[in-house]
């Protein structure tokens, strides 16, 4: 291809190009397979088919923006076009400047929606949006809000999604459709003839970890507390059906609704409290279960804070209860002798084994919750030949968090070799330019099949590569493993009716108007 340097693309990139140069299309691609590549072949296309138009690429992140523009600049002639990056830190004015002289501008869509609610410049000159991690195009998120304005402003509209993984709910892959205008969807996976040969082999292992007795009497106590409150929200006809985290939490959001509307009767108030309490329990047995006895015990005690500055009649109520003391003093005598959940020796075993042989395994380990990243990085530095770091999001309200800087260079020390293992939470999942690695361990599964994609896309491309995943028996670990895996079958066949559906659209002859 013209203008294409140092670049050959592979027939599947070929294929799905053509698609895209065509129609408004959802690009469909496990990470690392070349969704980038795509993307600057059809600026290509785009800006040699209208001279002087635009091309806007939009990504999540700010580091993530700024990947896709330095991939460009990498792959592109220096005199093909001016390539600018848009973020909030630089003054609007100079903003509004910057894209009256640029050719291709890479933002976060939170910069251009500002900037075109504020008039500082439209979007009719701009011929191709590309919106990555497209799966992020639903709802009232201000990718919706450019793609729409796109639509009614430009000359020459053509949108591009880009994704990992849309999800597995019909619904929401029409909604993300819908929203970017989409009349084709190019899908592949792992499986696709076309993509087959350009992977390498992908063996998987499931460790399954089985809980200790002192874990176990734990478990059964929070159990009878968090039963109890179920229960009497349901004697008091406030929850109906099966109980868990995800109906308590709607209920919450129920109730609230009401008081602030004053739809309400005395006992929701009661009953507002007995639901608040019953998510802390459900939490807590979430942290034993799956988790860490260090993360369990950090947050009770957070729970007995909360308490001593009397933050609620319910917490103070749930904190003076002779049960939960015993909880919370078992708790401290399980950490005083060093006891941990199973699985923070099985990781330790499974990081010894992946190091044999190897003379710098690269590791990804992924985990749901900052203080396990942060435990088992300092659990598996005790290792010889270890050298591990801890990589989560920017701080918010409370907690550490590593700021850009901080996370660039950690993945820069990670490529070069001076790390070799990264303990991330959900930002080591989507986009971000981490290399290959040898072995990816979930420390728990996810259900959700977006996550669990992404996550596992990050080896077994360039080398082989191994998928572990820890699950703890008999807990919730069980239900997330094979919820993630149905939900991607499921994927794959929403996708093809929809698909289908499209296509359909597409060759409805149009309707003569008399």
């Amino acid at each position: 291809m013209e203008f294409l340097e140092n670049l050959t693309p592979r027939k599947y990139q070929e294929e799905i190009f053509k698609t895209c140069a065509k129609k408004n299309c959802l690009v469909v691609l496990p990470t690392g397979l070349g969704k980038t590549l795509i993307a600057l072949m059809m600026a290509i296309e785009r800006m040699k088919e209208f001279p002087g138009e635009k091309v806007l690429f939009l990504a999540p992140t700010k580091p993530l923006a700024e990947q896709h523009l330095n991939y460009f600049k990498k792959n592109l002639p220096e005199l093909f076009g001016s390539l600018e990056l848009f973020t909030g830190i630089i003054p609007p004015e100079k903003r509004k400047k910057m894209w009256e002289t640029g050719d291709i501008i890479f933002s976060t869509p939170q910069c251009i929606a500002n900037d075109t609610k504020k008039k500082l410049y439209n979007l009719s000159e701009v011929c191709l949006l590309i919106e990555d991690e497209a799966h992020r195009c639903v709802k009232n998120y201000d990718y919706t809000f450019v793609a729409k304005n796109f639509l009614e402003k430009s000359l020459h509209p053509r949108i591009i999604g880009l994704t990992a993984s849309p999800g597995s709910d019909p619904g929401k892959i029409k909604e993300i459709c819908k929203n970017l205008s989409i009349e084709e969807v190019e899908l592949r996976t792992r499986e696709s003839d076309d993509v087959k040969e350009y992977l390498q082999e992908l063996t998987f292992e499931k460790r399954e970890v089985e809980l200790s007795k002192e874990i176990i009497e734990l478990r059964n106590m929070l159990k009878k507390i968090y039963e109890e409150y179920v229960d009497e929200l349901k004697m008091k006809n406030f929850l109906f059906g099966p109980a868990n985290k995800i109906s308590l939490i709607e209920l919450q959001k129920k109730l609230g609704n009401q008081i602030s509307r004053n739809f309400t009767s005395p006992s929701s108030y009661f009953a507002v409290s007995l639901v608040a309490q019953a998510i802390k329990i459900s939490h807590a047995l979430e942290l034993l279960e799956t988790q860490t006895v260090a993360g369990f015990y950090k947050y009770l005690r957070k729970i007995l804070d909360e308490a001593e500055k009397r933050k609620s009649k319910g917490v103070m109520r749930l904190t003076q209860r002779e049960d939960f003391r015993n909880i919370f003093k078992k708790a401290t005598s399980l950490l005083e002798k060093g006891t941990e959940h199973p699985k923070i020796e099985e990781i330790i075993r499974v990081v010894r084994d992946e190091r044999i042989g190897k003379e710098n395994p690269k590791i990804i380990i992924f985990t749901q919750f900052r203080e396990t990243a942060e435990l088992v990085s300092k659990n598996i530095n005790k290792l010889s030949r270890i050298n591990s770091k801890v990589f989560v999001g920017q701080a918010k309200k409370e907690g550490k968090g590593l700021s850009q800087k901080e996370q660039k260079e950690i993945i820069e020390d990670f490529s070069d070799g001076k790390t070799n293992v990264i303990c991330a939470t959900s930002i080591g999942e989507e986009g971000l330019d981490i290399p290959e690695v040898d072995s990816v361990i979930f420390y728990e599964p996810v259900s959700s099949a977006i996550r669990s994609i992404q996550r596992r896309g990050r080896t077994a491309r360039l080398a082989k590569g191994k998928l572990i995943i820890l699950i703890t028996k008999e807990t919730k670990d069980e239900f997330a493993y094979y919820a993630s895996r149905s939900r991607e079958k499921k994927m794959q066949t929403s996708i093809e009716k929809i698909k289908k559906e499209l296509n359909g659209k597409n060759k409805e002859p149009q309707r003569k108007l008399f």
